[in-house]
């Protein structure tokens, strides 16, 4: 999944500052959300295994249950906003910034943890989570340099477009992550509510960001092989995202950030000419190590260790 997370980022960069004719972002949002929900569809129909079983079941949770879908329209919502603002930061900011920046969502995706979950870090997270901040602040410093990307960027423009994303995707996650956990309810089930929202909310998008222009010249105008291909790669990243979500701890999406800056860096290298500067390499080492040590397990103290229990039992035998 880093190659899938690495490949995506390098590929909507590319697509965003390369390509001559400039598609509309929130046309490709949009799609994403029909794609996923598609593909949510035929998952769920291999689950329930018969075609009539897939009817009741969407009768019985999507279309009779207006409050489940009203509930996962706050994610939809605030996903869809991250998604956008992920396209107007890599038309700013190189691969490798972009992917290093977006790390600040660990320290947020914790703190809404904490604050909507009620889960507690170790004081090694919380430290892990300053250096983190720091590497980040070291990379923003002097920013690298792509020589062979001639389109106008603005990196402060970029840097705040990641700061809405960033935000976004620690809200939406643990969000998404205490509906999934608070039922039983099938994950195919709760995708198929998220995206029908989602597409909702992106065609809304659509409409009042660039409507006008995407009536005058049609809504897959600049559509190349290269943004199909992006769209595919955040679809997949989507369901993904989910599943990871489902079946383990929300803030493991990050664990693989690290592999996934490394490859960025080397994309960049090669496709943007991108010139690594002494604070980019010290601030992406420091977000990698302290990626490290937040997934690193925590020892629970509560539990008696064998040694302890053996060291007991001998004083015991011992009176």
């Amino acid at each position: 999944m880093t190659l899938v997370a690495a490949t995506y980022t390098v590929a909507l960069r590319y697509t965003r500052t390369v390509e001559t004719e400039l598609y509309f972002s929130t046309t490709a949002v949009c799609i994403t959300e029909v794609i996923k929900l598609f593909l949510s569809v035929g998952i769920l129909a291999k689950e329930t295994g018969s075609l009539a079983r897939l009817i009741t079941s969407l009768k019985e949770n999507v279309l009779g249950s207006p409050k489940e879908l009203l509930k996962l329209s706050v994610p939809s919502l605030v996903y869809a906003l991250q998604n956008n603002m992920a396209f107007v930061a890599l038309s700013n900011l190189d691969a490798a910034v972009y992917q290093v920046t977006y790390q600040l969502k660990i320290p947020c995706t914790a703190l809404c943890t904490v604050l909507m979950l009620s889960r507690s870090l170790s004081k090694l997270q919380w430290f892990s989570v300053f250096m983190l901040c720091g590497g980040v602040t070291l990379v923003q410093w002097k920013p690298a340099q792509a020589t062979k990307v001639q389109v106008e960027q603005n990196p402060w423009l970029g840097f705040g477009a990641i700061a809405v994303a960033v935000l976004c995707s620690g809200f939406a996650g643990v969000y998404f992550e205490k509906v999934l956990k608070s039922s039983d309810t099938s994950l195919w089930v709760r995708n198929i509510q998220l995206y029908l929202s989602g597409i909702v909310v992106t065609l809304f998008g659509v409409y009042m960001s660039e409507g006008a222009q995407v009536l005058e010249k049609g809504f897959f105008y600049g559509y190349t092989y290269c943004v199909w291909f992006v769209i595919f790669l955040a679809s997949v990243g989507g369901l993904y995202t989910s599943v990871v979500v489902k079946y383990t701890d929300n803030i493991m999406k990050g664990f693989s950030a690290a592999a996934a800056i490394v490859l960025s860096t080397v994309a960049s290298v090669i496709l943007f000419g991108l010139q690594i500067t002494v604070t980019f390499s010290l601030g992406a080492l420091l977000v990698c190590i302290s990626i490290y040590l937040y997934g690193l397990p925590r020892q629970d103290t509560t539990k008696i260790q064998p040694s302890e229990t053996k060291s007991s039992k001998e004083r015991l035998v011992t009176v």
